[in-house]
């Protein structure tokens, strides 16, 4: 399910978009559904809409963003029954001609604080408990470099989709497993501790792959695939736990050994320039050492085209 598509921002949504938005009063512990009529505009986002009733309607309304560029994933809701970006889904992709109709709640998984703002504090000591970090048994050749860890480019893509989580927490919010059992790691952790275990810089893979091997850990997941279904990265939390499982079962048999990466070797001292054969000696006037400063000039009209 592609969760954003650049075409839809050339579309003009309904002119007049109604807003049922859920709110949450924590003192009271009261939650009801409050209405706003949004006079809307070709490229106008959720998180648009969002902040222009609480500039003109309701300033009590809570809510968490900052990049409003897809990056932070701080304002990550529920929309119209799908986990989304706020930011990142245009009122065009949800609200039709037929049915203009926006229900903007707060993420499903996660307790609320107040109105759509939730709290990531179990989410994050998830993140932590993965060690989602580059371990070494050197640790002061890792606390004080010289030159950096060996990385082949195949090597890279072997985790590098699994490096574009933004800790949004959409998976979350959308795996069943974690609905029903809190103790489930969930597929944003999961996901993370796949990408450093196949990363060949880390050491640490043995320490993450017992802190997984349980119910709770890969083992909990049913396969639903909801989480990768929503990810706005498409980091497919999904199909790393299935590896992460695969890999893990692969470690138990002794089947598995990981190649580590060292540091890389210096670069060679530089060597004295060769002089050129006769028959290869440039043109008179030409000079070959100024030509090499010389940044090379090229057209702006290439570059355009």
């Amino acid at each position: 399910m592609a969760l954003f598509d650049p075409k839809v921002a050339t579309l003009a949504p309904p002119k007049r978009v109604r807003f049922v938005i859920r709110k949450y009063d924590p003192e009271s512990g009261r939650s009801w559904w409050q209405e706003h009529e949004v006079e809307t505009y070709r490229g106008m986002t959720v998180l648009d809409a969002l902040l222009k009733i609480k500039e003109e309607q309701d300033h009590s309304l809570t809510l968490r963003y900052s990049c409003r560029m897809a990056v932070c994933g701080s304002c990550g809701m529920t929309i119209n029954g799908t986990p989304r970006l706020a930011c990142q889904t245009q009122v065009a992709q949800v609200a039709r001609e037929d049915a203009p109709v926006v229900r903007v709640e707060p993420l499903y998984n996660f307790k609320v604080v107040k109105d759509l703002l939730t709290d990531f504090t179990e989410f994050f000591e998830k993140h932590r408990r993965v060690k989602p970090y580059l371990i070494r048994r050197d640790v002061e050749e890792q606390e004080n470099p010289t030159l950096e860890y060996k990385l082949l480019p195949e090597e890279y893509e072997q985790f590098y989709q699994y490096s574009l989580c933004i800790a949004c927490g959409l998976c979350v919010a959308a795996c069943p497993i974690f609905a029903s059992d809190t103790k489930f790691l969930g597929p944003q952790a999961l996901s993370q501790a796949y990408r450093f275990v196949v990363d060949p810089r880390d050491e640490g893979y043995v320490e993450r792959l017992e802190i997984v091997d349980s119910i709770d850990g890969v083992f909990g997941c049913h396969f639903a695939a909801s989480c990768s279904a929503v990810c706005p990265k498409e980091v497919d939390p999904a199909g790393a736990i299935q590896r992460l499982r695969s890999l893990l079962l692969k470690y138990r048999l002794g089947l598995y050994k990981k190649r580590i990466n060292g540091v890389v070797p210096p670069m060679e001292a530089k060597k004295e320039r060769v002089p050129l054969p006769p028959e290869a000696q440039p043109l008179n006037g030409v000079d070959v050492e100024k030509l090499e400063e010389t940044p090379p000039e090229i057209p702006v009209e290439k570059l355009v085209a």
